[in-house]
């Protein structure tokens, strides 16, 4: 058996998350199907991170393991060819040593949450941004994102149905950009993590909106941080918003033998 890396994007609108699932479509489910075409009886994939259904991924990453030995260009090529029509692309896919863990590997994830901050309904980007129709203090909700940073108990900004042993975690970056786009003021949410509970993000940025909206201010945020009581959380964020932007290993995972971009023919 080989073992290769796979460099994922896609757009979530269509699917019920990335884990497979009996009667809906998956990321997974449309991934495994492409490998298939290639090799019979192949494990299930291991992705870094699951996401939630609705929610899209920059560089996901996941590993596979077959039969035979491919090269990696190629087999990026295949999977892309076998994905078609499905919002599904293999940016890039790299040969791994067995002992790699797409999930266990990583040692750092990155998100990034997109708010359309503008009256105006979204056109060319809806189902990928949160549009929010009255404007936001950028500034207070930085200052409020700047308690997240270090050790907490995210108590507060957990799912219900979180399945994590523990709800303390690190959060070693939480920064709050505003951009002049195309279709108006764009507001962007970056967090790094070396992981993240189920639904923190999405519980994070609806409640620093709270902040930028002039309904809390910084100080309330900390104390709804501190109390690590999720009934005191503000609204949970859609999932439209939301981006797995990448994922950090020891060392280089990807070096671009699998890439499609600029490759000759």
């Amino acid at each position: 058996m080989a073992k290769y890396a796979l460099k994922i994007e896609y757009d979530g609108k269509p699917f019920k998350g990335w884990q497979r699932q009996a009667d809906q479509p998956s990321v997974q489910q449309a991934i495994e199907e492409a490998l298939g075409k290639l090799e019979k009886n192949l494990p299930s994939i291991v992705t870094a991170g699951r996401t939630d259904t609705g929610v899209h991924a920059l560089a996901q990453v996941a590993h596979c393991e077959l039969q035979k030995p491919w090269q990696p260009f190629r087999l990026c090529e295949a999977l892309n060819f076998h994905l078609k029509p499905d919002p599904v692309s293999i940016v890039d896919v790299a040969r791994v040593d067995d002992d790699f863990s797409a999930r266990f590997s990583a040692v750092e994830r990155q998100y990034i949450y997109r708010i359309l901050n503008r009256r105006a309904p979204a056109t060319f980007h809806k189902g990928q941004v949160w549009r929010v129709p009255y404007m936001l203090d950028v500034e207070a909700m930085q200052d409020a994102a700047n308690h997240l940073i270090g050790l907490h108990d995210f108590t507060t900004f957990r799912s219900t149905m979180c399945q994590a042993a523990s709800p303390v975690k690190t959060i070693d970056e939480a920064r709050v950009e505003v951009h002049e786009t195309l279709e108006g003021r764009e507001i962007q949410f970056h967090f790094r993590a070396r992981s993240f509970l189920h639904n923190q993000i999405r519980s994070i940025v609806g409640t620093l909106e709270r902040v930028g909206g002039g309904g809390w201010t910084p100080e309330d945020f900390k104390e709804v941080l501190d109390a690590a009581d999720r009934q005191v959380c503000g609204p949970v964020a859609p999932p439209q918003g939301l981006y797995l932007s990448k994922v950090v290993y020891l060392e280089e995972v990807f070096k671009g033998e699998g890439s499609n971009s600029g490759r000759s023919r």
